[in-house]
């Protein structure tokens, strides 16, 4: 059996995907993976990391609005689908799995001129553009969210990663803090603004950081790769410690108490996942899609949500310094946060991807 996978661009099309394919290759072994890419997207360093093929095809933006550049489109948008055919006749594939981003319109679209069944996966509430399109040209279309909205959705969970989404989080709490250096026995906040950061994130818990130390909390900061601090906090007990970034997310939910981070549609899943509860800050800009993924789980009590606007020092520390006080509360929300997650989305998915292709060659 040969899967084209098409996610690219940001990590939220790329991670979901990769661990579709690792699901698939523990249920086969032999099973062909090939990933379809654009030279500009994250892929090109994540997707050969992970061990699979990586083949590119050109990237074709596509306008959201009736400009000069829609003119362009077409003629560019034709050669990606030639590419993606190429590939896709060069590895016979069976089935086309798309999770949306520049690559998979063309992906789309050639395995459609190929006959190729087409699987779609959508991991936030409001389809990207790509996957509108995809739904529209296939029965097979599944999402990460509930209450997507998509012709013939079907809920299934965000697939993640094995250390994510097998994670135990009580078990490996002391050996996760001993790894950053913090003390076993201290209630402790992780701060993280996603795969690049958040600078308004960043601000606000620096700001709290001395009352935070002072009321015996620790902190596992993450900044980002490309962002830099002002001042740093000075050393002392609690530690209160600063990384540009965690390539272990897995020992940084263990040694977490509680979290204050965006809402992205895989932090979501992940915190979930591990029932870390979390303080939830939507970016303040987009489609607002982030505050629909973070909606549930507030509801649910399985975390806060803060406007960007109005996280400050003092937010943080008259709402999330209290539950990290009180740890009845803290397992509460843990509990609340855990009954919203899903486990086992990618190999559910993958069981879903290999009927697919079987039913083509059938």
């Amino acid at each position: 059996m040969r899967v084209v996978l098409a996610g690219g661009g940001t990590a939220g099309h790329i991670e979901p995907a990769l661990a579709l394919a690792d699901a698939l290759r523990r249920l086969d072994p032999g099973i062909g993976i090939t990933c379809l890419g654009t030279e500009r997207g994250l892929e090109t360093r994540l997707v050969p990391a992970r061990g699979y093929e990586l083949q590119l095809v050109p990237a074709v933006p596509l306008p959201r609005a009736i400009t000069p550049q829609l003119l362009t489109v077409p003629g560019r948008l034709a050669g990606a689908i030639n590419a993606a055919a190429g590939v896709m006749d060069r590895v016979q594939a069976d089935v086309l799995v798309g999770f949306g981003g520049y690559v998979a319109t063309p992906a789309y679209l050639a395995a459609r001129r190929r006959g190729v069944p087409i699987v779609v996966h959508e991991a936030n509430p409001r389809p990207g553009l790509a996957n509108r399109l995809g739904a529209r040209l296939t029965d097979h279309v599944f999402t990460g969210h509930p209450d997507t909205s998509l012709p013939r959705g079907e809920y299934a969970g965000i697939p993640l990663r094995r250390e994510i989404a097998q994670l135990d989080r009580l078990s490996m709490g002391d050996k996760a803090r001993s790894w950053f250096g913090l003390e076993a026995d201290l209630p402790t906040l992780l701060v993280t603004g996603g795969s690049q950061g958040a600078r308004s994130l960043n601000r606000a818990a620096l700001g709290a950081a001395a009352a935070l130390r002072r009321a015996g909390v620790q902190v596992l900061h993450v900044i980002g790769p490309k962002n830099t601090l002002e001042e740093e906090p000075p050393p002392g007990d609690p530690q209160y410690v600063v990384l540009q970034y965690v390539d272990r997310m897995d020992l940084a939910y263990a040694a977490a108490d509680f979290a204050l981070c965006r809402a992205g549609a895989i932090t979501c899943a992940e915190l979930t996942a591990v029932g870390l509860p979390a303080a939830y800050v939507p970016l303040p800009h987009g489609n607002g899609e982030q505050r629909l993924n973070a909606a549930p789980i507030v509801q649910a009590g399985g975390g806060l949500m803060a406007e960007d606007a109005e996280l400050t020092p003092e937010w943080i520390l008259r709402n999330v310094l209290p539950i990290l006080s009180d740890p009845e509360r803290v397992v509460a929300m843990s509990e609340a946060a855990a009954r919203m997650g899903r486990k086992d989305a990618d190999t559910a998915l993958a069981r879903r991807v290999v009927q697919v292709a079987a039913q083509g060659r059938a």
